[in-house]
């Protein structure tokens, strides 16, 4: 029996009420994407040089990041019309800065897109390499050489802590 009290799928976010409460939310809200945008960025550059091993040690880090990233997202947008009427200049820069957070994680996208796809190739090129090696050189009926069928392959392990 579980001691842990029943969690919701669904949180609601409490508009704001004030002044001081949307300002409060909007320098939550810029300090939070600061930081986001430091590990994207800091992301970016180690994937791009090739260190995936620190790249992956800000997962978790981007993962806290992101969620209280949304969290703020969400009351904002629950806040709006109040956000409108009590900081209507701040809500303009402020989506001007998540556009450009937003050309930061197209960028992010793209390079983690790249090396997963440099990645996959040279494992497939191992694997195949390694299952031609291993398979009977045999001629077919037309005197050419057979290529090694794909279920006689073995199996390929790679040491992720190296």
């Amino acid at each position: 029996m579980s001691t842990r009290p029943p969690t919701s799928t669904t949180t609601t976010f409490a508009p704001v009420a004030n002044a001081a409460e949307a300002e409060a939310l909007v320098a939550h809200f810029t300090d939070i994407m600061d930081k986001l945008i430091a590990v994207v960025e800091q992301e970016t550059e180690l994937v791009r040089a090739g260190r995936l091993a620190a790249a992956t040690a800000l997962a978790e880090t981007k993962s806290d990041l992101t969620r209280l990233y949304m969290a703020d997202v969400l009351r904002l947008q629950t806040s709006r019309p109040l956000l409108a009427r009590f900081a209507a200049e701040t809500l303009t820069a402020l989506r001007q800065r998540h556009e450009k957070f937003q050309s930061l994680l197209q960028v992010n996208q793209t390079v983690l897109a790249t090396a997963h796809a440099v990645s996959e190739g040279i494992v497939r090129g191992v694997s195949e390499e390694l299952a031609r090696k291993q398979a009977p050189q045999t001629y077919g009926a037309s005197g050419r050489a057979n290529a090694p069928a794909r279920s006689g392959a073995a199996p390929l392990a790679v040491s992720r802590s190296l």
